[in-house]
């Protein structure tokens, strides 16, 4: 949700605009893991000098803007709490005393035009709660900023078109991931059934994941042991070094994963089969080994009541963790390809745009485009950049298919 307070003396008499950003929307720098958030209470716990908490706003307006934080303070502080405020190029000082609900004024800050603003804060000994920031003057009219307290990136994908009169059995895309924060999902071949793509997981790990959904009421359950039997997606095989679980909460199903460091700036390569069987689909997913290379099976899973060929094609980029939502992920997608059950190829070079609810009004940060010859997701970080729910890009075609020799 957007919240903006318009103040006004006497009716059609504007005196001021002014924002109030609550604390628990609020980022950790340099460690985004540090700082604590409450839904009431806000930025808790900041105890390390060391760690800066930022807001991130678009300002619509230039001009003068009144900066002020609230804070909670503890009982017993023996000497004032000192704050710094940096925006748009300045660094503002102020003191709080005293215990309890504290406004701290650092005075106007002069934004010399529109556009994206951080806000950070910073202090040599921290102590209370902040529970909101607040901005008012002419510069704060009409800002946008995120007041829910879910600060996770919004999810975007690609959405390809649907060959008419084809039964399509594999599905072939490249994803190279541009920027490389933790907490996201590069995910490549995506259809109706599962998702097949990379992951960053820590500094140190990374994954290739690959799952398939169970049928009818797992689609929807959080909990597996509340799926019957007979919608169970079952592990038919799994590659050397791959672990295969079942996963929960978006939906259920049978899971598999490598850890492996894919490289930022390196092509993936991934490619999902079908095969069906009555009612059974058989998803098959491989994905190419780079110091190998040679097509590596991730995992095969028999998904139940199914009985058809990949339909439903997508792709996305997701952020799973909101402690880092304020940081810019970025990847190309490219090279998509079609396999027909009669075996011939073709080549999808269009898709359109879409976001989760979050990209609907919080976080506006999201775009799609071309470059390099690829598609591209963006979203996070508040850079400019907005592309609208469903606008379609198309890449240049390549016109060669894809060699693909799997193994048996």
């Amino acid at each position: 949700m957007i919240r903006s307070l318009l103040l006004t003396l006497a009716a059609g008499t504007t005196v001021r605009a002014e924002i109030t950003i609550p604390g628990c929307t609020a980022y950790g720098a340099p460690d985004f893991d540090a700082i604590r958030l409450n839904k009431v209470r806000g930025v808790t716990g900041w105890r390390d000098a060391n760690q800066k908490v930022l807001w991130f706003g678009e300002l619509k307006k230039p001009g003068s803007l009144d900066a002020t934080i609230k804070v909670r303070l503890p009982e017993g502080l023996a000497a004032p709490v000192k704050f710094t405020l940096s925006a748009a190029g300045k660094t503002l000082h102020a003191e709080a005393s005293g215990s309890g609900d504290v406004l701290v004024k650092f005075g106007t800050i002069e934004i010399p035009k529109a556009g994206y603003q951080k806000f950070e804060l910073s202090s040599p000994a921290p102590a209370g709660e902040i529970s909101a920031l607040v901005l008012g003057g002419p510069a704060a009219e009409g800002a946008y900023f995120n007041t829910d307290p879910r600060r996770n990136a919004a999810s975007v994908h690609l959405a390809y078109p649907q060959p008419e009169r084809k039964e399509i059995d594999a599905f072939y895309c490249e994803c190279t991931g541009v920027e490389d924060p933790v907490y996201t999902y590069y995910m490549a071949t995506g259809f109706s059934r599962g998702y097949f793509g990379m992951q960053v997981n820590s500094p140190t790990e990374r994954r290739i994941i690959f799952s398939v959904w169970d049928a009818a009421e797992g689609s929807d359950a959080r909990d597996r042991s509340t799926v019957k039997a007979e919608n169970h997606t079952k592990l038919l095989v799994k590659g050397e070094g791959v672990h295969a679980s079942v996963f929960g909460n978006e939906g259920t199903g049978g899971h598999s994963h490598l850890k492996y460091l894919w490289k930022t700036g390196e092509a993936q390569k991934f490619v999902v089969t079908t095969k069906v069987d009555g009612t059974f689909t058989d998803y098959s997913g491989y994905w190419f080994h780079p110091e190998n290379k040679a097509w590596k099976l991730i995992a095969s899973f028999r998904a139940p009541k199914d009985g058809k060929n990949l339909r439903g094609l997508y792709s996305f980029s997701e952020n799973f963790g909101g402690s880092n939502g304020h940081i810019l992920r970025k990847a190309r997608f490219g090279n998509q390809w079609l396999r027909s059950t009669d075996g011939q190829w073709q080549e999808l070079a269009a898709a359109s745009f879409s976001h989760d609810g979050t990209g609907r009004e919080a976080r506006l940060d999201r775009f799609m485009g071309v470059e390099d010859g690829s598609l591209f997701l963006s979203h996070g970080g508040f850079v400019e950049g907005f592309t609208k729910y469903g606008e379609k890009f198309t890449r240049p075609a390549t016109g060669k298919p894809p060699v693909i020799e799997l193994p048996k």
